[in-house]
């Protein structure tokens, strides 16, 4: 034992049982006050800790009391020792002491279980237990009062079975090795209700403690698990002891300004109370729902009374299982002062007249009552309706009553063991007739049996029950408030969807809802939204920020689809190409359209008028291969007008570079024969015989082999095929023909460009050579009409986003091909058709100085 301990109780006038090793003997200190005791002395006697007061009674300074508690106890030992059939031969006593609810006084308690009956010398056992006193002790209650009792005894390895002290940390069998329980460990509570905030989707959530072991540490346990899923605590306060009115005004301002409506109260009754009596004097604390932990959730005086309607109707809580006991509550009806046995109860008088604010007659030793009235003696429990004949609400019973039989079954195991097989060094079974402390608390450890009510009966490795509890619902109802089941909470499930079981369509929330709740710190986003982070908020409060252009729930649709407008859907993206419905493509197939026919009927007006001078000149057959040429290239711009497909790819290009190559090549021939025309005028000069019309065939037909060529082989090594761009930040799809080879395409262009530049070299040269109809200034004009456009369309064609690139390309081969027909053909018309006179032999022959 720690002597600083022991002397603190020796300075307190605690009774104390000094265990001398060097004398061998048991000694009581003198001069010790004996505490009030109900006992009944048996074969075995059981000890028993009750807060039969809320505080040690004073003179001027009584509260609220409750006596009925430890007549659970009595009622199961006599049931035992009544039917003898679980412990024949063997009678149970007790031995039952007031805690008072304070540490203090369940220490003093406890101590006096220790005390020998007898004061005298006896001898030492192995354990430095002194004989005469209780094997094991049932209570305390409270977590804070079994803390200070359970360390005292687990020095002597006294077993302790507590029937309400959930405390997680009494799990701690090196701190508390004699402790047991048949109240579950706040860690199956806190289990519950996080499950019960995880169901619901509570994500802010308040928790007030109260200030002891029990608040703290289960409120400390319920922060750190309702954060692993996500929720966040919207405030976490405490409840002090000393009930003060600023710190609890603190708290339920702290409460209104969090915003949180579900607000977890993990406290003793007497702390929730005053919390909830603060709160009535704020009438601006209503619609919390409140979550209500099993030490008060069950609580009369909170329940019971109307004044806690308005605030705490809808309360849900978790209490631990109750079943009807046949026959406690008669036993307990019977209590009476005028029972013979009522002398022998040190606490029945001042129970009598707190009931029924009366008092026993002059002496009754009770100063607080003496102003009420004497009691009559026909005053009976069972006509009373108040919180101490409430029978349904006194589910603590059952823990007592499970308590009393788990030790009963030990004794009944203890006494059944079989000789040189027991689980004691060399197999040695216990004294039957001297039970001492240690081997119980080894027998008590192996209990494991079904009671009469179908539930299984057991400690795990920690001293710890089953844990199952009941879920409550506070509702009003027509005679008041009452407490209705809406499920259960089993903690020895593996699967978390089946430990929690609930009938939600019988809840009633808080302000009489049926609609549960919703407590966030912010709403949650819409579709089409995503959350932003508040900077130095907890992760639960958050801004909504409008997802971007084809995003969902702003993760981004698959390259081929595209968000709607309200980003709660992705749809395939709209697809995009030149086609001849849209605008674009039909004003370019009227251009196009109108140059072929333009040079159609050029063509007509030629073969009208083939046999005159200006057909004939410079070879008619060369002007009509080159319309033809023409009409041939304003129809290959139709090709790129359209869906992409693997003909039409190749064919757009391919129709294009050949047919240019055709145009350009008559061109050049027609340059050619101008300047060789010139120069066979020369005397002595046989030029023309050798560019004569087979000549000139073989040249176009040469010139347009090697572009036919450079074709066959682009198309067979990397033709163009269709592609589809998908770009991210755009909601089509487009669709154009890849080059494949961007080589072949450039040889295709730089060909035709290799044509066009010498013909515009030749056409310069023989700009001013002297005739009245100088074909070579026209194709000079024309050829730079030509390159102009196309050097323009490089940059402008690389530059252009989808279709518009292939309309660029569309535009280049129409301008070059109006340049054309205009520049060569429209001079001619003219003087064919408005100037008949200039078509003579003589007129064209005639030469003019040119200027």
């Amino acid at each position: 034992m720690d002597y600083f301990l022991l002397l603190h109780l020796l300075w307190s006038g605690m009774s104390v049982v000094i265990c001398d090793q060097d004398e061998q003997q048991c000694k009581q200190t003198p001069g010790s006050l004996s505490l009030p005791v109900l006992q009944r002395i048996g074969d075995v006697t059981l000890g028993g800790l009750f807060p039969l007061h809320e505080t040690v009674v004073e003179p001027h300074h009584q509260q609220s009391f409750d006596t009925l508690i430890s007549k659970d106890m009595i009622f199961a030992i006599e049931e035992i020792n009544r039917e003898g059939k679980l412990l024949p031969n063997v009678t149970l006593g007790y031995k039952i002491y007031d805690s008072c609810s304070t540490p203090y006084q369940a220490l003093k308690a406890a101590m006096e279980l220790m005390v020998t009956e007898q004061d005298s010398e006896v001898e030492m056992v192995d354990n430095h237990m002194c004989p005469g006193t209780v094997p094991v002790v049932i209570g305390d209650a409270g977590s804070t009062q079994s803390l200070v009792v359970a360390r005292f005894l687990g020095a002597f390895h006294v077993p302790q079975v507590s029937y309400f002290s959930s405390c997680a940390c009494l799990s701690n069998k090196k701190e508390y090795p004699a402790f047991l329980r048949t109240m579950p460990s706040d860690l199956f509570q806190v289990d519950a209700l996080v499950q019960l905030v995880k169901h619901f989707q509570w994500t802010w959530v308040g928790v007030i403690a109260g200030d002891d072991v029990y608040g703290r540490s289960g409120a400390a346990v319920f922060a750190n698990e309702v954060k692993k899923f996500g929720a966040c605590v919207a405030l976490q306060e405490i409840i002090p002891k000393n009930h003060a009115r600023e710190a609890l005004a603190a708290i339920v301002s702290r409460i209104r300004s969090s915003g949180a409506l579900v607000v977890l109260v993990f406290a003793v009754e007497q702390d929730a109370g005053a919390l909830f009596d603060e709160a009535l004097r704020h009438e601006g604390l209503t619609g919390i729902q409140w979550l209500a932990s099993e030490a008060w959730s069950t609580a009369p005086v909170l329940s019971t009374p109307p004044k806690y309607h308005q605030i705490l109707q809808g309360t849900i809580g978790l209490a631990v299982r109750g079943v009807y006991i046949p026959g406690l509550q008669d036993f307990l009806l019977r209590l009476h002062p005028s029972n013979p046995d009522a002398s022998e109860n040190p606490f029945l008088i001042p129970f009598w007249e707190k009931v029924f604010g009366c008092r026993l007659g002059a002496n009754s030793g009770n100063q607080i009552v003496n102003d009420k009235p004497l009691c009559s003696g026909s005053e009976d429990l069972r006509s009373m309706k108040n919180i101490y004949s409430d029978f349904s609400k006194l589910r603590i019973s059952y823990n007592v009553y499970k308590a009393v039989y788990a030790i009963a079954h030990a004794i009944k195991s203890m006494m059944s063991c079989k000789k040189d097989a027991g689980p004691f060094p060399l197999k040695a079974c216990p004294d039957a007739t001297n039970i001492q402390p240690w081997q119980l608390l080894h027998y008590l450890k192996e209990v494991d049996y079904i009671n009469q009510f179908g539930e299984e009966t057991k400690f795990d490795h920690n001293g710890d029950p089953v844990a199952i509890y009941d879920l409550l619902n506070w509702q009003l109802g027509f005679d008041g408030e009452q407490i209705v089941t809406i499920g259960m909470f089993d903690g020895t499930a593996t699967a978390d969807q089946k430990k929690l079981k609930l009938q939600e369509e019988n809840i009633i929330w808080n302000g009489n809802k049926t609609t549960v709740p919703e407590s966030v710190c912010s709403s949650p986003c819409l579709q089409g939204t995503r959350k932003a982070i508040r900077p130095n908020f907890p992760i639960c409060c958050h801004d909504c920020v409008v997802c971007r252009a084809g995003e969902i729930k702003c993760v981004l649709c698959l390259p081929q689809f595209w968000s709607n407008v309200e980003r709660t859907a992705c749809f395939p993206k709209e697809v995009d190409f030149l086609s001849f419905s849209d605008t674009m493509g039909i004003t370019l197939i009227t251009i196009a359209l109108l140059g072929s026919l333009c040079t159609c009927w050029v063509i007509f007006i030629f073969s009208c008028h083939i046999s005159s001078p200006i057909v004939r000149a410079n070879n008619s057959e060369l002007s009509f291969l080159l319309l033809f040429s023409l009409t041939l290239c304003f129809l290959c711009s139709l090709t790129f007008i359209g869906r992409p497909s693997d003909w039409s790819c190749m064919l757009r290009q391919t129709a294009f570079g050949i047919t240019f190559v055709l145009c350009i090549s008559c061109v050049l021939g027609k340059t050619i024969v101008v300047l060789m025309a010139f120069r066979a005028t020369l005397p002595g000069s046989n030029l023309m015989k050798w560019f004569g019309p087979v000549q000139q065939r073989a040249f176009i037909t040469l010139s347009t082999l090697v572009q036919v060529i450079i074709c066959i082989i682009w198309l067979t090594v990397a033709p163009p095929t269709p592609q589809k761009l998908m770009p991210r930040e755009s909601a089509i799809v487009i669709l154009l023909c890849d080059e494949g080879s961007a080589l072949g395409f450039a040889l295709v262009l730089g060909y035709i460009g290799l044509l066009a530049c010498l013909c515009l070299f030749l056409a310069f040269l023989a700009r001013k050579l002297p005739d009245n109809f100088n074909e070579a200034k026209y194709i000079t004009f024309s050829m730079l009409i030509f390159c102009a456009v196309w050097v323009a369309f490089i940059p402008a064609y690389i530059s252009s986003p989808g279709k518009y690139a292939v309309a660029v390309e569309i535009f280049a081969i129409l301008a070059s091909s109006y340049g054309l027909l205009a520049c060569i053909f429209a001079p001619k018309c003219y003087i064919i058709l408005l100037k008949p006179e200039k078509n003579s032999r003589k007129h064209l022959m005639s030469k003019t100085s040119v200027q």
